[in-house]
Protein backbone atom coordinates (compact mmCIF):
# COMPACT_ATOMS: atom_id res chain seq x y z
CA UNK A 1 0.00 0.00 0.00
CA UNK A 2 1.17 3.54 -0.73
CA UNK A 3 2.78 4.93 2.42
CA UNK A 4 1.05 8.25 1.81
CA UNK A 5 -2.43 6.70 2.19
CA UNK A 6 -3.96 7.33 5.62
CA UNK A 7 -5.77 4.20 6.82
CA UNK A 8 -8.93 4.80 8.87
CA UNK A 9 -9.85 1.95 11.23
CA UNK A 10 -13.42 0.96 12.11
CA UNK A 11 -15.15 -1.88 13.87
CA UNK A 12 -17.56 -2.46 10.96
CA UNK A 13 -18.21 -1.10 7.47
CA UNK A 14 -21.39 -1.47 5.40
CA UNK A 15 -21.41 -0.81 1.64
CA UNK A 16 -24.04 -1.63 -0.95
CA UNK A 17 -25.32 -0.81 -4.43
CA UNK A 18 -21.91 -0.83 -6.05
CA UNK A 19 -23.38 -2.16 -9.32
CA UNK A 20 -20.21 -3.76 -10.63
CA UNK A 21 -20.81 -4.58 -14.28
CA UNK A 22 -22.29 -1.19 -15.19
CA UNK A 23 -20.64 1.97 -16.58
CA UNK A 24 -22.23 3.96 -13.74
CA UNK A 25 -20.22 2.16 -11.04
CA UNK A 26 -17.64 4.46 -9.43
CA UNK A 27 -15.21 1.57 -8.94
CA UNK A 28 -12.11 3.74 -8.72
CA UNK A 29 -13.58 5.83 -5.89
CA UNK A 30 -14.53 2.60 -4.10
CA UNK A 31 -11.01 1.21 -4.52
CA UNK A 32 -9.66 4.39 -2.97
CA UNK A 33 -12.06 3.93 -0.04
CA UNK A 34 -11.16 0.24 0.44
CA UNK A 35 -7.44 1.02 0.38
CA UNK A 36 -7.93 3.79 2.93
CA UNK A 37 -10.00 1.82 5.46
CA UNK A 38 -9.63 -1.24 7.64
CA UNK A 39 -12.31 -2.97 9.71
CA UNK A 40 -13.07 -6.13 11.67
CA UNK A 41 -16.31 -6.59 9.72
CA UNK A 42 -17.19 -5.72 6.12
CA UNK A 43 -20.84 -6.16 5.17
CA UNK A 44 -21.79 -6.14 1.47
CA UNK A 45 -25.47 -5.21 1.63
CA UNK A 46 -26.69 -6.15 -1.85
CA UNK A 47 -26.46 -5.05 -5.47
CA UNK A 48 -22.71 -5.51 -5.38
CA UNK A 49 -22.80 -7.05 -8.87
CA UNK A 50 -25.46 -5.92 -11.32
CA UNK A 51 -26.76 -9.16 -12.80
CA UNK A 52 -29.62 -7.34 -14.53
CA UNK A 53 -27.16 -5.32 -16.58
CA UNK A 54 -24.75 -8.20 -17.22
CA UNK A 55 -27.57 -10.30 -18.65
CA UNK A 56 -28.12 -7.64 -21.32
CA UNK A 57 -24.46 -7.26 -22.26
CA UNK A 58 -21.16 -8.08 -20.59
CA UNK A 59 -19.28 -5.09 -19.19
CA UNK A 60 -16.43 -5.88 -16.80
CA UNK A 61 -13.42 -3.50 -16.87
CA UNK A 62 -10.25 -4.01 -14.88
CA UNK A 63 -11.29 -1.71 -12.03
CA UNK A 64 -14.29 -3.96 -11.34
CA UNK A 65 -11.97 -6.94 -11.09
CA UNK A 66 -9.78 -4.88 -8.79
CA UNK A 67 -12.70 -4.19 -6.41
CA UNK A 68 -13.49 -7.92 -6.18
CA UNK A 69 -9.84 -8.78 -5.61
CA UNK A 70 -9.49 -6.11 -2.92
CA UNK A 71 -12.50 -7.47 -1.03
CA UNK A 72 -11.19 -11.05 -1.33
CA UNK A 73 -7.80 -9.88 -0.05
CA UNK A 74 -9.41 -8.27 2.99
CA UNK A 75 -11.24 -11.52 3.72
CA UNK A 76 -8.02 -13.55 3.43
CA UNK A 77 -6.29 -11.19 5.86
CA UNK A 78 -8.91 -11.74 8.56
CA UNK A 79 -11.76 -9.32 7.90
CA UNK A 80 -15.15 -10.92 8.49
CA UNK A 81 -16.83 -10.38 5.09
CA UNK A 82 -20.55 -11.09 4.75
CA UNK A 83 -22.38 -10.80 1.41
CA UNK A 84 -26.15 -10.19 1.51
CA UNK A 85 -27.43 -10.37 -2.11
CA UNK A 86 -29.90 -7.76 -3.37
CA UNK A 87 -32.34 -7.78 -6.26
CA UNK A 88 -29.68 -6.98 -8.88
CA UNK A 89 -27.47 -9.85 -7.70
CA UNK A 90 -30.33 -12.16 -6.77
CA UNK A 91 -28.52 -14.94 -8.69
CA UNK A 92 -26.52 -15.40 -5.46
CA UNK A 93 -29.53 -15.79 -3.16
CA UNK A 94 -29.79 -19.57 -3.63
CA UNK A 95 -26.30 -19.76 -2.09
CA UNK A 96 -27.38 -18.17 1.21
CA UNK A 97 -25.94 -19.84 4.32
CA UNK A 98 -22.94 -21.06 2.33
CA UNK A 99 -19.37 -19.79 2.30
CA UNK A 100 -17.28 -19.04 -0.77
CA UNK A 101 -13.75 -19.30 0.52
CA UNK A 102 -13.67 -16.79 3.35
CA UNK A 103 -16.86 -14.89 2.38
CA UNK A 104 -20.19 -15.80 3.97
CA UNK A 105 -23.47 -15.43 2.04
CA UNK A 106 -26.69 -14.65 3.93
CA UNK A 107 -30.18 -13.33 3.19
CA UNK A 108 -30.02 -11.16 6.33
CA UNK A 109 -28.12 -10.98 9.61
CA UNK A 110 -28.42 -9.50 13.09
CA UNK A 111 -25.41 -7.39 14.02
CA UNK A 112 -24.70 -6.29 17.59
CA UNK A 113 -22.73 -3.05 17.88
CA UNK A 114 -20.03 -2.40 20.46
CA UNK A 115 -22.51 -0.49 22.64
CA UNK A 116 -24.93 -3.44 22.72
CA UNK A 117 -27.52 -2.36 20.14
CA UNK A 118 -28.93 -5.00 17.77
CA UNK A 119 -29.43 -4.16 14.09
CA UNK A 120 -31.18 -6.15 11.38
CA UNK A 121 -29.10 -5.98 8.19
CA UNK A 122 -30.72 -6.67 4.81
CA UNK A 123 -30.77 -5.19 1.32
CA UNK A 124 -34.36 -3.91 1.45
CA UNK A 125 -35.81 -4.72 -1.99
CA UNK A 126 -38.35 -7.04 -0.35
CA UNK A 127 -40.13 -3.89 0.86
CA UNK A 128 -40.09 -2.08 -2.49
CA UNK A 129 -43.54 -2.67 -4.01
CA UNK A 130 -42.31 -1.86 -7.54
CA UNK A 131 -39.59 -4.52 -7.43
CA UNK A 132 -41.89 -7.00 -5.70
CA UNK A 133 -45.05 -6.63 -7.79
CA UNK A 134 -44.12 -4.83 -11.05
CA UNK A 135 -40.75 -6.17 -12.22
CA UNK A 136 -41.18 -4.68 -15.71
CA UNK A 137 -41.58 -1.23 -14.15
CA UNK A 138 -38.45 -1.80 -12.07
CA UNK A 139 -36.50 -2.62 -15.23
CA UNK A 140 -37.83 0.52 -16.92
CA UNK A 141 -36.86 2.60 -13.91
CA UNK A 142 -33.42 0.99 -13.91
CA UNK A 143 -32.90 1.96 -17.57
CA UNK A 144 -34.01 5.55 -16.89
CA UNK A 145 -31.74 5.74 -13.87
CA UNK A 146 -28.80 4.53 -15.97
CA UNK A 147 -29.45 7.30 -18.49
CA UNK A 148 -29.54 9.86 -15.68
CA UNK A 149 -26.19 8.58 -14.39
CA UNK A 150 -24.62 9.03 -17.84
CA UNK A 151 -25.83 12.65 -17.87
CA UNK A 152 -24.47 12.96 -14.34
CA UNK A 153 -20.99 11.87 -15.48
CA UNK A 154 -21.07 14.25 -18.45
CA UNK A 155 -22.08 17.16 -16.22
CA UNK A 156 -19.36 16.39 -13.67
CA UNK A 157 -16.68 16.13 -16.35
CA UNK A 158 -17.54 19.72 -17.29
CA UNK A 159 -17.68 20.80 -13.62
CA UNK A 160 -14.28 19.25 -12.96
CA UNK A 161 -12.70 21.15 -15.87
CA UNK A 162 -14.18 24.35 -14.46
CA UNK A 163 -12.76 23.59 -11.02
CA UNK A 164 -16.02 22.70 -9.30
CA UNK A 165 -16.39 19.68 -6.95
CA UNK A 166 -18.43 16.57 -7.71
CA UNK A 167 -22.20 17.05 -7.58
CA UNK A 168 -24.88 14.40 -8.08
CA UNK A 169 -27.55 15.37 -10.61
CA UNK A 170 -29.47 12.14 -10.01
CA UNK A 171 -29.57 12.68 -6.23
CA UNK A 172 -30.73 16.27 -6.75
CA UNK A 173 -33.55 15.22 -9.09
CA UNK A 174 -34.58 12.44 -6.72
CA UNK A 175 -35.09 14.91 -3.89
CA UNK A 176 -36.93 17.40 -6.11
CA UNK A 177 -39.51 14.97 -7.46
CA UNK A 178 -42.45 14.75 -5.09
CA UNK A 179 -43.21 11.08 -5.80
CA UNK A 180 -39.57 10.12 -5.27
CA UNK A 181 -39.50 11.88 -1.91
CA UNK A 182 -42.69 10.08 -0.87
CA UNK A 183 -41.25 6.74 -2.02
CA UNK A 184 -38.12 7.27 0.10
CA UNK A 185 -40.19 8.21 3.16
CA UNK A 186 -42.53 5.22 2.71
CA UNK A 187 -39.56 2.88 2.28
CA UNK A 188 -37.83 4.19 5.41
CA UNK A 189 -41.01 3.91 7.49
CA UNK A 190 -41.66 0.37 6.23
CA UNK A 191 -38.14 -0.74 7.18
CA UNK A 192 -38.48 0.89 10.61
CA UNK A 193 -41.71 -1.08 11.13
CA UNK A 194 -39.86 -4.29 10.23
CA UNK A 195 -37.19 -3.54 12.83
CA UNK A 196 -39.85 -2.84 15.42
CA UNK A 197 -41.65 -6.10 14.63
CA UNK A 198 -38.38 -8.03 14.90
CA UNK A 199 -37.69 -6.38 18.27
CA UNK A 200 -34.30 -4.97 17.32
CA UNK A 201 -32.92 -1.50 17.96
CA UNK A 202 -32.46 -0.57 14.33
CA UNK A 203 -32.12 -1.59 10.72
CA UNK A 204 -29.33 -1.22 8.16
CA UNK A 205 -30.11 -1.47 4.46
CA UNK A 206 -29.33 -0.21 0.98
CA UNK A 207 -31.40 -0.43 -2.22
CA UNK A 208 -32.74 3.11 -2.65
CA UNK A 209 -29.36 4.88 -3.09
CA UNK A 210 -30.16 7.41 -0.40
CA UNK A 211 -27.65 7.49 2.49
CA UNK A 212 -29.35 8.30 5.77
CA UNK A 213 -29.22 7.81 9.53
CA UNK A 214 -32.31 8.88 11.45
CA UNK A 215 -34.57 7.91 14.29
CA UNK A 216 -38.07 6.78 13.35
CA UNK A 217 -40.35 6.31 16.35
CA UNK A 218 -37.63 4.84 18.52
CA UNK A 219 -35.95 2.80 15.77
CA UNK A 220 -32.59 3.74 14.22
CA UNK A 221 -32.89 3.59 10.45
CA UNK A 222 -29.61 3.46 8.52
CA UNK A 223 -29.08 3.35 4.76
CA UNK A 224 -25.47 3.04 3.62
CA UNK A 225 -26.10 4.69 0.23
CA UNK A 226 -24.39 3.55 -2.97
CA UNK A 227 -21.33 3.75 -5.22
CA UNK A 228 -22.92 5.08 -8.40
CA UNK A 229 -23.86 8.57 -7.20
CA UNK A 230 -23.32 9.32 -3.50
CA UNK A 231 -20.20 7.13 -2.98
CA UNK A 232 -21.04 6.54 0.66
CA UNK A 233 -20.60 3.92 3.37
CA UNK A 234 -21.93 3.35 6.87
CA UNK A 235 -19.29 2.70 9.54
CA UNK A 236 -19.31 1.59 13.16
CA UNK A 237 -16.70 3.17 15.40
CA UNK A 238 -15.10 1.24 18.25
CA UNK A 239 -17.48 2.84 20.75
CA UNK A 240 -20.49 1.47 18.82
CA UNK A 241 -21.52 4.80 17.30
CA UNK A 242 -22.57 4.82 13.64
CA UNK A 243 -21.77 7.43 11.01
CA UNK A 244 -22.02 7.93 7.29
CA UNK A 245 -18.86 8.45 5.27
CA UNK A 246 -19.35 10.41 2.05
CA UNK A 247 -16.13 9.59 0.28
CA UNK A 248 -16.32 12.45 -2.23
CA UNK A 249 -16.16 14.86 0.70
CA UNK A 250 -13.74 13.06 3.04
CA UNK A 251 -11.29 11.28 0.72
CA UNK A 252 -7.68 11.92 1.84
CA UNK A 253 -6.69 12.37 -1.78
CA UNK A 254 -8.50 13.64 -4.85
CA UNK A 255 -9.56 11.01 -7.37
CA UNK A 256 -10.68 12.68 -10.55
CA UNK A 257 -13.39 11.47 -12.88
CA UNK A 258 -10.85 11.45 -15.71
CA UNK A 259 -8.56 9.15 -13.70
CA UNK A 260 -11.52 6.91 -12.95
CA UNK A 261 -12.54 6.71 -16.61
CA UNK A 262 -8.98 6.03 -17.75
CA UNK A 263 -8.74 3.00 -15.48
CA UNK A 264 -12.24 1.84 -16.36
CA UNK A 265 -11.39 1.72 -20.06
CA UNK A 266 -8.88 -1.11 -19.62
CA UNK A 267 -9.98 -4.66 -20.40
CA UNK A 268 -9.67 -7.85 -18.38
CA UNK A 269 -10.45 -11.51 -18.71
CA UNK A 270 -14.07 -12.24 -17.89
CA UNK A 271 -14.38 -14.07 -14.56
CA UNK A 272 -15.97 -17.32 -15.74
CA UNK A 273 -17.57 -18.37 -12.46
CA UNK A 274 -19.35 -15.01 -12.18
CA UNK A 275 -20.70 -15.23 -15.74
CA UNK A 276 -21.94 -18.77 -15.03
CA UNK A 277 -23.74 -17.64 -11.85
CA UNK A 278 -25.43 -14.72 -13.62
CA UNK A 279 -26.58 -16.84 -16.56
CA UNK A 280 -27.79 -19.67 -14.30
CA UNK A 281 -29.82 -17.12 -12.37
CA UNK A 282 -31.48 -15.99 -15.58
CA UNK A 283 -32.21 -19.63 -16.52
CA UNK A 284 -33.90 -20.27 -13.17
CA UNK A 285 -36.15 -17.21 -13.60
CA UNK A 286 -37.05 -18.16 -17.18
CA UNK A 287 -38.01 -21.70 -16.20
CA UNK A 288 -40.27 -20.40 -13.41
CA UNK A 289 -42.34 -18.12 -15.68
Amino acid sequence: MDASVIVHKYKSIWISDIHLGTPGCKAHFLLDFLKSTKSDNLFLVGDIIDGWSLEQGWYWPQTHNDVVQKILRKARKGTNVVFIPGNHDEFARPYADLEFGTIKVAREIIHETMDGRRFLVLHGDEFDVVVKYARWLAYLGDWSYGLCLKLNDLLNTVRERLGYPYWSLSAYLKLKVKNAVKFIADFENALADVARDREVDGIICGHIHHPEIREINGVTYCNDGDWVESCSALVENFDGSLELIRWMETSPRHVSLQESKACASSSSQTPGILRSMVLSGRSRRSSSI
